[in-house]
This record gives C-alpha cells, structure tokens and sequence, in this order.
C-alpha cells in the first residue's frame, strides 16, 4: 500500500495544484521524497500526524512547492537512524515554503536552502533531543547563498554550531523565532540587508551573533537590523566542534557583532548573560584575503535594556582575558579598542566609522568598556587608551526596514502574508 495520496486541489484561478498526503509508516520515506520530486509549481505536500522515521536525506528542487505538516509537535520527521546525506532536507527550488512540522536529530545540517531566490519557514523546529553535544549537527536553519528568506516562528534546540544561521544572503527576515541550548542562538552571516526582531534567545552560548568573515564569496556584511529580541541566561558551556569559529564565543554572551559594517541593534533586552551582554570585536584570527575588512564600522547600539551581566565571566581565553582586563562585572557594552591598521598613525577612528552607542538603560554601574586589545598585548606604541565606547556616540542615521518577496508577495510585515502562513 502506498504511503501517500495525491488528491487534486482548486486553487484561486484557472490552474489546479495537487496536494500529496503522506501518512507515517515503513514507506514513509520513499513516499515522501517521490512527493517532493513530483511536485510542480503550486503543489503542496502535507504531512499527516505522526513520527516519520528518515534514514537518508530529503530533497526539494521544485519551485513555489510547499511542504506543510499538522505542528512543530505533531508531523515529527525523526533523523535519529540516518545513514546517508549531510542534511536532513536541503532545498534548492525557489519559492518553498515549509512550515508547521519538526525535524529532529539529524546527523548534519536539519533544513538547508542553497542559491534559492525565495524561502519561507514558519512554525518549524529543529532540535537534537539528546541535548547540548558536539556530536549534534551544525545547524538547525541554515539558509546560505540566497535571498528573500523568511523564518518566522521557527525554534532551534541543541545545534552545534547555530540553531538559526543565514550566510552570505540578502534581504532577510528572521522574526519570532525561539533558540535554546545551541552554540550560537542567532547567527546573520557575511549577509546584507537583514531585520532580526521578537525573537527570544535563552540558554545558548552565546544569543545573537553578527558576524563578517574572510575568504567567502560573498563578504562585506552591512544594514543589520536587531530589533525588539530578548537576549537572557546564554551561559550554556561551549560545545563547538573543536576548530570552529564559534568555539571562541565564551559563554555568557548576549550578543557578539563582528567585523559587520551598519549594524543597527535597538529595542531589546539584555541581561543574565555572564561574561557580557555584547562585544563589539574586529575579527580575531589572521588571514590573507586582502579585500576584507576586520573592524566593525557604524554599529549604532541605542534605546535598549541591559540588565545585570558579567557578574562570573566564562573560564575561557576570551572571557579569562575580560576578567583580567576589566575584573567584574565586565561592563554591558564591551568594545576591542581596535581601530583599522590605516588610523594607528591618526589617533582614534574616523568618522565615518564611528559607533553611535546612546540612550540605553543600564542596571550595571559600568555601561561601556574599552579593551583596549591592541595595548594589552603589548604593543604600547599602537595603544588606545582613553577611547571609550561613550566617545564614539556619533549620530548615525536609522537603517531602513528590509522589504522581502516571496511568490510576488511581500512577506515584509505580519498580517500581509495570511496566505503563507494559513
């Protein structure tokens, strides 16, 4: 008997889509990626009730197809027996959208897009039910080389690496998302043009991470917009792989902005996060590639609450480094002094890469610190002390909203996207 059905569906207009149902059992598997392969444009692939027992990786290469489940807790696909493939689902066709199901203990990546014009996740989780461990996948969302993205109410538990990571991507949305007990709760990465707002991050190494890297194609990040999230209790030790680049983080973090050009981070609440509530930082490691930029530039931290912090900063390098240099609390807003190598001979940054760092609340006694990194590693003659974060509060204009398109709608704001996320 066959594990799925197709029926026919009328859709607005004179074309019909078709709609196959899958339904949990031993052909399961088979079913649900013949469905995925079958569907053309418009078709939907539902997920009936049920755990679904996967032991390869699943595919979507269709465009304008949707896989849609009953719940993040009824439709299971259970990755816990996989044997093959790198990912648990990898789309690579425009236009998907998933949502309303889980998928749980894959052995790589759970759901993967790459090179898609157009992909929507609402209502999906991705967890690894054996809680924090090296041995877990990267990433739960892992977005990469795309645009018009979406996640919207996702939840990532337990991700080695990230729970919800967009990479070398533009015009993103990621919004009322959950992340738990994952390296990195939330990670935009060598992206452009993202707003990231009412998310909540709690229990991961670190909560929010922008970051800018080397030696990838597309680099340069900048207008981040970080927005009305709640950043509390990151103190999850580091899990990370040894080796990967996230392994640095130290425990207690809030949120790390690195290297990132444009970042505009108001409105959210930071506090119980043990080394700091954010680090502001160039980038650490040496490269070659001679077009990046290590220094953060333009980073504009206003009007938002940052409770009680860096009261036991982690044992780690960079948060025995902290400790060291500041004694506790660390303060709120930690920046690395490190100004480009082009302003060593200049004295300070130039304006225009300056912070705008004004108009937030503080519980702590020590709102902002200066590192001064390039004086604690005893190049004394690069020193910059005496240049605190405060000094730095230029008067930066407010990024734009982002405008994201998915299947010609305008997915930008809640309520004009009812029919994606019915």
């Amino acid at each position: 008997m066959r594990a799925w059905m197709g029926v026919a569906v009328l859709m607005a207009g004179p074309a019909f889509a078709e709609s196959f149902t899958i339904v949990p059992g031993p052909e399961a598997e088979a079913a649900l990626q013949e469905a995925l392969i079958l569907a053309a444009p418009g078709d939907e692939v539902v997920l009936a009730p049920g755990i679904y027992q996967i032991t390869g990786q699943l595919s979507l290469a269709g465009e304008d197809v949707t896989l849609r489940g009953a719940g993040i807790a009824a439709s299971v696909l259970s990755f816990k027996g996989q044997t093959s493939g790198a990912e648990g689902l990898i789309v690579t066709g425009n236009g998907a959208i998933l949502k309303d199901f889980a998928v749980e203990d894959t052995k790589g990546d759970a759901i993967k897009s790459k090179g898609v014009d157009g992909f929507a996740v609402i209502r999906v989780r991705a967890e690894w039910t054996g809680g924090p461990k090296a041995e877990n996948g990267s990433y739960g969302f892992y977005p990469v080389q795309s645009s018009n993205v979406l996640l919207d109410g996702v939840v990532a538990i337990g991700a080695s690496d990230a729970g919800i990571y967009v990479g070398q991507s533009r015009q993103i949305i990621v919004r009322n998302a959950r992340a738990e007990f994952n390296v990195a709760g939330l990670e935009i990465e060598n992206c452009y043009y993202a707003d990231v707002y009412g998310n909540t991050l709690t229990n991961n190494t670190g909560g929010i991470l922008i970051f800018d890297l080397p030696d990838l194609p597309q680099q340069g990040g900048h207008d981040i917009r970080v927005f009305s999230n709640r950043s509390t209790g990151n103190n999850t030790d580091n899990f990370a792989p040894e080796g990967n680049i996230v392994g640095l983080v130290p425990a207690g973090t809030g949120m790390l902005i690195m290297a990132n050009a444009d970042v505009e981070v108001f409105d959210n609440d930071f506090s119980d996060n043990r080394t700091t509530n954010m680090i502001i930082t160039s980038y650490v490691n040496e490269t070659e590639d001679e077009a990046y930029n290590k220094a953060p530039r333009r980073i504009s931290v206003h009007g938002n609450r940052f409770g009680i912090s860096g009261t036991d900063p982690a044992d780690s390098d960079f948060g025995n480094i902290l400790r060291e240099i500041f004694g506790v609390p660390v303060p709120d807003i930690v920046w690395d002094g490190v100004v480009p190598i082009w302003r060593w001979f200049t004295i300070g940054m130039a304006d225009a890469d300056q912070f705008g760092v004004h108009d937030n609340e503080h519980a702590s006694a020590v709102p902002y610190g200066n590192a001064d990194f390039v004086g604690y590693f005893g190049l004394t003659w690069l020193h910059s002390v005496g240049q605190d974060m405060a000094e730095h509060s230029a008067d930066l204009a407010p990024l734009p909203p982002v405008q994201v398109i998915i299947r010609g709608r305008d997915v930008s704001h809640e309520g004009a996207w009812s029919e994606l996320s019915k």
